[in-house]
């Protein structure tokens, strides 16, 4: 059963701002309007950027890719694939180097609002050693929709000054390229021959460094973009890593989205910023020979399926510390975008740390809090080698005030010793505190027609369950009300979905839709659950009888069904009280059906379409003339 906790091991870069000595952002991108050509099927768009002189040291180097919608222009609506290139090092005279420094996944921006943005992180410190001086950056962006709708890009990268954790020595080019998969014409294996390398002088660790992706789909298994297939790395004939080259999508923290976002794909997912792989080995001196082995297979009709592949070998020193740890990341508590399946939250938090020593580590002080509140002491002990990390579940309740609060964790003693390097000892995150709801409330909850994938649990603090709706419970295209009574505390709602599809899903329309709600005893809307949620929903709130409900502020609730349609769809409102309401139908922009409403509170509306040429169309909802509700559907 898939599992939104899942997400706890999915990122491991982010973007929070951490109590570092001397951070220096190099933005070659900013808020640059990037859209397609057509002719070509793909746009680059090359800027340069002045980094720090080979003089200075760097500890780390982060990327942080930020999408949002263009200031004149729609956000754009296809998945497609972008790379992130360094071209040049040294200035316009330098020799072109083309080293692949990321690559973006774009998600489908078609339902996003004119002020929706995204950022996401990546560690790119494998290429300090030509991220000196003027760099050349380029983002290159594929694909061939319209370049009426577009992405507004920043670039910025994170310098971080400090002592190395290793030297690096050298970078040398692997496999690089979009290789035929499954051709029977063309064996990928003699494409991907082996490679072998010499030891450079003064190196101890090897580090190989791939980026991974499948595009393409075949018969009979839609390879490469919606097959799972396995990939090796051998070593002088050792395997080294083996690797199921499919990722799960319905934990994506970017839901919900305007296109098959849910469905898993081939080592990537629409809205993902990829995280390269890395293997890291300890050779001996002399000649060595890596391999690269995919998992045999033959395509038997549309043959199409290709493997995209840009890999380095970077060679280091070794580990300049013995005992040298870092904290990596904050997930709970955090406020950022990228762990909001898991925020916020009352207790538990969660950070991840890294082993920059030469030495396992073993052991190491981690002390924990809320800024403001009595500090918590936990002593984490493993076994985690050199550049590993390890996802930590702290104990106890997560202190807040009303608004945001800083947490702060600090990482010491690793393996009983002093730090090397105190730098990235601590970090901090911003975080807002769940809702304070009533005692009592209602949760309902509408079927779909395949109640069996869902479960919904609330837990308190300490884990037990207070409430369980199992799969065997639930009834297809069944409303259901039930009262829930907590004692004061803290709790978890959980709503999980084992096929990965949510309540609805636009384009598995056998699957009916569902919805779920928090409801007041007199039955105002406390939360509306967004429907469209792939694996699941976690919520969590503190139970208190000194909730108040703010009467104030209008909630509202929508249901748009179904999604592909030959004629007619619905549109269900639920608002706390009466607005008007404007409904626009477009087509890539253009106006093609408008309606408008004096009084609309708990209403259903029914709108033909038939008539539409087939495609794809957007709905956009406004009460009281502010957007409330976007989504997508398709005229079949």
């Amino acid at each position: 059963m898939k599992c939104i906790f899942l997400f706890l091991f999915l990122l491991t870069s982010c973007s929070i701002k951490a109590q570092k000595p001397e951070t220096i952002h190099v933005i070659t991108h900013k808020r640059a309007t990037i859209v397609t050509d057509p002719s070509r099927g793909e746009k680059k768009y090359p800027e340069w950027g002045v980094f720090p002189g080979k003089e200075v040291t760097v500890r780390r180097i982060l990327m942080h890719v930020t999408l949002g919608c263009p200031d004149s222009l729609p956000c754009a609506h296809w998945d497609y694939l972008d790379h992130i290139t360094l071209r040049r090092a040294g200035g316009k005279n330098a020799k072109s180097l083309n080293y692949e420094l990321g690559r973006m996944l774009t998600p489908y921006g078609s339902i996003f609002t004119p002020k929706w943005n995204w950022t996401w992180t990546v560690d790119v410190t494998d290429f300090a050693m030509v991220l000196r001086d003027s760099v050349e950056i380029e983002y290159m962006h594929s694909g061939y929709e319209t370049p009426t709708v577009g992405w507004a890009l920043t670039l910025d990268f994170e310098i971080v000054k400090g002592p190395e954790i290793v030297h690096p020595i050298s970078i040398t080019k692997m496999w690089e390229g979009s290789f035929l998969y499954g051709d029977p014409a063309e064996d990928i294996e003699k494409n991907l021959a082996p490679i072998d390398f010499q030891t450079a002088a003064g190196a101890n660790l090897s580090r190989f460094r791939i980026q991974h992706t499948g595009h393409g789909m075949d018969e009979p298994r839609g390879c490469s973009e919606f097959c799972s297939r396995w990939r090796d790395i051998t070593l002088d004939g050792k395997l080294l890593d083996h690797t199921n080259l499919w990722k799960n999508c319905g934990d994506n923290p970017l839901y919900p989205q305007g296109g098959t976002w849910i469905y898993d794909r081939a080592w990537w997912c629409p809205g993902n910023l990829q995280p390269a792989d890395i293997v890291d080995i300890f050779p001996s001196k002399g000649t060595h020979t890596f391999d690269l082995t995919m998992e045999p297979y033959t395509a038997t009709a549309n043959i199409q399926a290709n493997e995209s592949i840009a890999s380095y070998l970077i060679q280091y020193s070794g580990p300049l510390s013995k005992n040298d740890v870092a904290i990596e990341n904050i997930i709970v508590p955090n406020n950022d975008q990228n762990f909001s399946r898991m925020n916020p939250a009352e207790f538990n938090p969660v950070v991840v740390v890294r082993n920059n020593g030469k030495e396992n580590l073993k052991s190491a002080i981690i002390i924990y809090g809320t800024e403001g509140f009595a500090a918590k002491t936990y002593i984490w002990k493993g076994s985690l080698a050199f550049n590993k990390t390890a996802t930590i579940v702290l104990p106890g309740h997560i202190d807040h005030t009303p608004g945001n609060s800083t947490f702060s964790v600090t990482i010491s003693k690793p393996n009983g010793k002093k730090d090397a390097w105190e730098g990235d000892n601590k970090l901090s995150s911003t975080f807002a505190p769940p809702p304070v709801l009533p005692q009592k409330m209602v949760l309902q909850l509408l079927t779909n027609n395949k109640p069996s994938e869902n479960e919904i649990k609330v837990v308190d603090s300490k884990g037990n369950i207070v409430f369980n709706k199992k799969p065997a419970d639930l009834k297809p295209k069944t409303m259901y009300y039930d009262t829930l009574s907590f004692n004061p505390g803290t709790y978890a709602l959980l709503l999980s979905d084992s096929a990965g599809d949510g309540l609805e899903f636009w384009y598995e329309v056998e699957s009916g839709y569902g919805y779920m709600r928090l409801l007041s005893i007199d039955g105002r809307l406390i939360h509306d659950f967004e429907s469209d949620c792939g694996d699941g929903h976690f919520y969590a709130f503190t139970a208190s009888p000194e909730a108040i409900i703010d009467t104030n502020t209008t909630q509202y609730a929508f249901i748009l069904y179904p999604r592909r349609t030959s004629g007619n769809f619905h549109l269900d409102v639920h608002a706390d009280k009466a607005g008007t309401m404007e409904v626009k139908i477009t087509a890539d922009g253009v106006l093609v059906q408008q309606h408008y409403y004096k009084t609309v509170k708990l209403n259903r509306f029914t709108y033909d379409v038939g008539y539409l040429p087939n495609g794809r169309y957007i709905i956009e909802v406004l009460i009281d003339g502010e957007s409330k509700f976007k989504r997508r559907f398709n005229k079949d």
